[in-house]
This record gives C-alpha cells, sequence and structure tokens, in this order.
C-alpha cells in the first residue's frame, strides 16, 4: 500500500485547477459521493495535459489511466470551489505518475496517484514520451515520494 499523506503538502503542487462541488454530485448521506473524487482528480490530470491552449499529447497519441489510488481524508458538501493539485512524481519511458491532492476550503479531503500511459491511437499500443510532453512533465515535478 503506498502511503500519500505527504500529498497533503499544498506546496508540493506546481498545477492548479478548479472545479465545483455541485448539489446533484451529494449521496443520501448529504456529502459528496465518493466517485465525485475520481472526477476531482480527472479535472486537476485534464487541465494540465489536454488543455486545448496547450496541447502536450501530439496528434495522434492519447493518454490511457492504468493505475488511480484514492485515499479520502475527510468529507465534502456541496457548495463552493474545489481546488485540485497535479504534481508529475515520476517520469518512465511510455508512463507517468502523478500526485494529487484535493481541497475545499482549508481542508485536504483527498490525495491520489495516477499512473498514465501515452497511448499511439492507431496501434493502440504504448508509444515513448518525448519532445514537449516529455520537457512539460519534467517542468512539473518529477517528485519523489518522501
Amino acid at each position: 500500500m503506498t502511503d500519500t499523506t505527504y500529498l497533503t503538502n499544498r506546496a508540493l503542487f506546481p498545477l492548479w485547477a478548479r472545479d465545483t462541488a455541485r448539489y446533484g454530485d451529494t449521496d443520501s448521506n448529504g456529502h459528496l459521493n465518493n466517485a465525485v473524487f475520481s472526477t476531482f482528480l480527472e479535472t486537476g490530470r485534464t487541465a494540465f495535459l489536454l488543455n486545448p491552449r496547450a496541447p502536450l499529447i501530439p496528434d495522434g497519441f492519447g493518454f490511457a489511466i492504468v493505475r488511480l489510488v484514492l485515499d479520502y481524508r475527510a468529507e465534502m458538501h456541496w457548495g463552493g470551489a474545489v481546488d485540485i493539485g497535479t504534481v508529475v512524481m515520476k517520469i518512465g519511458r511510455t508512463s507517468f505518475t502523478l500526485g494529487h491532492t484535493i481541497f475545499q476550503d482549508d481542508v485536504c479531503t483527498a490525495t491520489g496517484e495516477c499512473v498514465g500511459v501515452l497511448l499511439n491511437l492507431t496501434t493502440r499500443k504504448a508509444a515513448p514520451i518525448e519532445g514537449t510532453l516529455r520537457q512539460a512533465l519534467e517542468g512539473a515535478g518529477p517528485l519523489s515520494a518522501a
């Protein structure tokens, strides 16, 4: 089991995205449904990798999530902004590991790790991480686990 406690530190994260805690995301217990936490991580990941103003994934390529670890740390409730931090933890030949944190107000509500693989959309095979993508990943980390 991976300890992601160190990911509760806001100062570790060079990349931030924002989302909204929606009423429709609540469950019968009155807090945000656990599946929404994963959606918030997606918001952070895609804001970095798929930003339409500065796309990092080359044409003809995509990325696939092959591992996702999510540690719930506190309840989240409807209303207000959600801040999602992202940091590159590791870069391999065809894969990369991102660390994430989720904050609502000043409370860290979750941390996570996500492993993505660069995918050639024609061959459907893993592809080497090169060029602009590698440079951007290197510029947003890498951070070694504490």
